[in-house]
């Protein structure tokens, strides 16, 4: 039987290989029988993305939780996963079962897990409930009823997409974005916050709005490389102000400028506190992953706010989030959350905060990000991730640990963080870092600068040095 493990955010595995009925359903029994040792009368919102047989699974998992007497209430349809988190914090269920392989290939699905305040299970917890999993699953979940426990109160058919347009209209200036003149756009990349946008926005401009398990044979990551599509839309059009882009689940954000240029997480990061504190005069904690770009530091001393920098995952962030004050949350991936909504990555929510921001001020997308460089100073971020062996990463990793990179080509590093991984710093604001996948015979390799030449120049560098 297969081994079923948790990673940085849930079980994943390609489906009717690993991810089977079976395996769901073993991964449910052990959900089941944590959440009645750790609970007097457990409950659990269940819900599913778009997905290739998401529905069953969902159905599977529900029926598992209905067999051990426990309370279901179950999305109707697809949604995203902060929908089901939130709805775990409306419902006051014990947890959240969220079926999505967020942004990773199409034949892929996965199984996430959220707690009772609406966020990413404490990494214990998950570990507590792997530790539990059966060899092999009871089948007694296959005669049980839905529409009888429907009947007798036990399953609820939950209407998770409207509890969440109604926390949206409640928060938001909606009016003042869709009379602020400004020409919007949003693709879903075929993920779960296709209909609620075309809900909450029916007059912008939709792309890959459509139900397609496929999504087109292309992992729906919003990164620039897989939304080209997207931004020649921008760029053609010549009359579009701002492009919203979400992954699978719609927990990760992607933005475009009114040049079809992809804003990265880091500059949303940075927008986002900016507005928070100078325009809505909030004030709290902020809270980023060691792979974000050191500008957070400056904006934090501009406005002296306190700054916890934490290992990569957004468990980590949501940790800090569910114990104290935290105005924003990020990582470098897309995964962010503000103040006054869930301890959830959410990338529809983050892209509202950002159109009403530029609707109240009446600027644009590039004269904001001109405000938070006055504060800051101007940068460039990029990524570049080397496909190796196993052995070769292990080998780079250990030369890591033992501080034999002194330089990488021309940059002489002054000093060594390694929080999670390894960031070399050349300077105060250039930097790269360098990263082992867990999962994947990957290595991540970052560099931040001055600007884009500088950072691609970095990263031949390094290449260069570590793979000679």
């Amino acid at each position: 039987m297969t081994k079923i493990k948790f990673g940085t955010d849930g079980w994943r595995a390609i489906i009717a290989k690993d991810f089977t009925v079976e395996n769901v359903a073993r991964v449910t029994e052990a959900t089941a029988v944590w959440l009645k040792k750790n609970f007097k009368d457990p409950s659990v919102v269940v819900g599913h993305d778009c997905r290739f047989a998401g529905e069953l699974f969902a159905e599977t998992t529900t029926r598992v939780l209905l067999d051990h007497g426990i309370k279901v209430y179950l999305a109707k349809d697809f949604v995203s996963t902060p929908m089901v988190s939130l709805g775990t914090v409306h419902y006051k269920a014990s947890l959240g079962i969220i079926l999505t392989a967020s942004h990773n290939p199409p034949s892929y699905n996965g199984y996430k897990l959220k707690g009772s305040y609406g966020g990413p299970l404490m990494p214990e917890h998950v570990q507590e409930v792997e530790d539990i999993i059966p060899e092999k699953a009871n089948t007694n979940y296959e005669t049980v009823d839905l529409a009888a426990a429907e009947k007798n109160g036990q399953l609820i058919i939950a209407p998770l997409e409207d509890l969440y347009v109604k926390r949206v209209e409640e928060s938001f200036d909606l009016n003042a974005i869709k009379n602020s003149g400004l020409k919007l756009a949003y693709d879903s990349m075929y993920g779960a916050g296709q209909r609620v946008m075309k809900r909450l926005f029916p007059d912008i401009v939709h792309l890959h709005g459509d139900y397609n398990p496929s999504f087109m044979g292309q992992a729906p990551e919003p990164i620039h490389k897989n939304l080209l599509e997207f931004s020649n839309l921008i760029k053609t059009s010549g009359n579009i102000d701002c492009g919203l882009c979400t992954d699978g689940d719609a927990d990760r954000i992607g933005l475009y400028d009114n040049e079809g240029n992809f804003v990265d997480s880091h500059h949303i990061i940075l927008l986002l506190i900016h507005y928070l504190v100078k325009y809505k005069g909030q004030r709290a904690k902020v809270c980023t992953a060691f792979s974000t770009t050191v500008k957070i530091n400056n904006m934090c001393a501009h406005y002296n706010l306190p700054l916890d920098v934490v290992k990569i995952g957004f468990k980590y962030i949501c940790g800090i989030m569910v114990t104290e004050d935290v105005l924003v949350g990020g990582e470098e991936s897309g995964g962010i959350a503000i103040k006054g909504h869930i301890p959830e990555r959410d990338g529809i929510w983050m892209g509202l905060t950002l159109w009403e921001f530029m609707a109240k001020t009446g600027k644009s997308l590039k004269q904001l990000i001109q405000e938070v460089y006055d504060i800051t100073g101007t940068f460039w971020f990029e990524r570049n991730d080397l496909q190796i062996d196993d052995a070769l990463k292990n080998a780079i990793v250990e030369k890591c640990k033992k501080g034999e990179y002194k330089e990488f080509g021309k940059y002489k590093v002054q000093r060594i963080e390694d929080l999670d991984g390894f960031k070399f710093f050349f300077d105060d604001n250039t930097w790269t870092m360098i990263r082992a996948s867990g999962t994947e015979p990957v290595l991540r390799t970052y560099a931040e600068a001055k600007d884009k030449e500088t950072a691609f120049d970095i990263l031949a560098d390094v290449k260069k040095v570590l793979l000679g």
